[in-house]
């Protein structure tokens, strides 16, 4: 199959690595010298450093290389194109992709686009349209351990079955698992709120409240991301998949997340700018936070930890104060 990744950060990267050596793929990057430093070194210095790049994997500096890689071999080779760039990166890629004829799109961002508070697949509908295939690509899934070649299990998400055994095909097998689901606005939810929650999760550790407020709060902000899931048309079940509260699970618990990490840094007392400059990588929770809260009002949503994590990166909230209002709280009126 004919692969292109467009987007190559630690995720795409990754992914890229995971599919090379049973499929042609081409990853593609933005920046220019980044992706030829790659090419030389084989080795994604910037975003993934000390995994190579295996030798099958094509490394393109060229936006319509990669692009013509999928869409010229249309009708003989089967071809899938995958979109690994932060959300915010999405509809820019859409626009540029609108005048080439894409057989199908796939995508692993997630959150919602800050200015707009639309879900991916809303991007691309308004950029690119209802008639091509597309779907997410979600679930709990840390790069470096993808890179490794450990264990995953992932979701493929989308209304349209041929493109949902597209992607199993392409991607399951080896060390990942891919189960297949049409309820794409509850996958994209769940991946995009716990990145939220994963913010509160790592305030909480950073305060050192223990294991038992870090279950406490994982729990509740489950119940958080099924409230709002269903509110926007998702369903239950998808929410206590891996999608929901499998990607919550890694999300808030794991040392490598990035979300968690921000948490760490605010308890710590860092400000957001120190800490995003920190990571060096994108925190989408940061810039999903404000959307979801006024998503959540909107629709009449009980969000409070949500609510919360967003008091404190845009508010002047301080983490103490977000976990004293938290506690404060009365239960009563508040659903298991």
């Amino acid at each position: 199959m004919n692969i292109s990744i467009f987007g190559a950060g630690a995720w795409g990267t990754a992914l890229a690595i995971a599919l090379a050596d049973h499929h042609d793929v081409v990853l593609w990057g933005r920046d220019q010298q980044a992706m030829q430093d790659a090419a030389a070194k084989r080795e994604n210095t910037l975003y993934l450093p000390g995994f190579p790049l295996p030798d099958t994997l094509r490394i393109a500096d060229d936006f319509e290389q990669a692009v013509t890689h999928v869409t010229g071999s249309a009708g003989s080779v089967e071809s899938l194109l995958i979109v690994a760039s932060a959300v915010a990166g999405l509809r820019p890629l859409a626009q540029r992709l609108q005048a080439h004829p894409i057989p199908n799109i796939v995508w692993l961002c997630k959150g919602f686009e800050e200015s707009s508070r639309l879900l991916p697949h809303q991007v691309v509908h308004e950029v690119l349209g209802q008639g091509i295939p597309h779907g997410a690509l979600s679930g709990p899934s840390f790069a470096q351990e993808v890179a490794h070649g450990m264990p995953c299990a992932l979701t493929i998400a989308s209304h349209t079955p041929a493109l949902r055994d597209t992607v199993v095909n392409a991607v399951h097998g080896r060390s990942i698992r891919v189960y297949s689901t049409d309820d794409l606005v509850g996958v994209e939810v769940g991946g995009a709120v716990k990145n939220i929650l994963a913010i509160a999760t790592g305030v909480v550790d950073g305060l050192g409240l223990g294991l038992n407020a870090r279950a406490a709060l994982i729990t509740r902000g489950l119940a958080e991301i099924t409230r709002l899931g269903m509110a926007l048309g998702g369903r239950a079940e998808t929410f206590m998949g891996l999608a929901g509260v499998g990607d919550l699970i890694l999300t808030c618990t794991g040392d490598l997340s990035r979300n968690r990490r921000v948490g760490l840094g605010l308890a710590e007392g860092k400000d957001l700018d120190t800490i995003v400059t920190e990571l060096g990588h994108v925190a989408e929770g940061v810039r999903c936070a404000q959307a979801v809260r006024a998503l959540a009002a909107d629709h009449g949503v009980d969000m409070p930890i949500s609510n919360a994590v967003a008091a404190v990166l845009f508010d002047g909230d301080s983490p103490r104060d977000m976990v004293h209002r938290l506690l404060s709280r009365d239960p009563r009126g508040e659903a298991l």
